[in-house]
């Protein structure tokens, strides 16, 4: 299995688990340095999907977007108390650096 095979299959795992979820209650209308964090998990989550969906690919206004994401989710994960809503953005985290790492480039 190709290192490629084995990410993508990596980020469909994440995905799923993410999906399946709940988005933690003590998140709902937080905010962190002035970042909502229902936003970021909306924005992070449309990245992920878009390159799910097209074969490892994202067009550079997502590719920008995604790794905004990463570096709020960078400051934002430290400031959550919530021991359930800080793995819930670790995992986000954790699905958008790995998606970064591997992006193909646009066909």
């Amino acid at each position: 299995m190709s290192e490629s095979t084995e990410q993508a299959q990596s980020a469909n795992r994440l995905w799923q688990e993410h999906r399946q979820a709940p988005f933690p209650d003590s998140l709902r209308r937080a905010e962190f340095g002035g970042t909502d964090v229902w936003l970021l998990d909306l924005y992070t989550a449309g990245c992920v999907l878009a390159w799910l969906d097209n074969d490892g690919t994202l067009d550079a206004e997502n590719g920008r977007i995604l790794q905004s994401c990463i570096e709020n989710l960078d400051r934002v994960i430290p400031e959550i108390n919530d021991p359930a809503g800080a793995q819930y953005c670790q995992r986000l985290h954790q699905l958008a650096a790995l998606v970064s790492r591997n992006l193909a480039s646009p066909k």
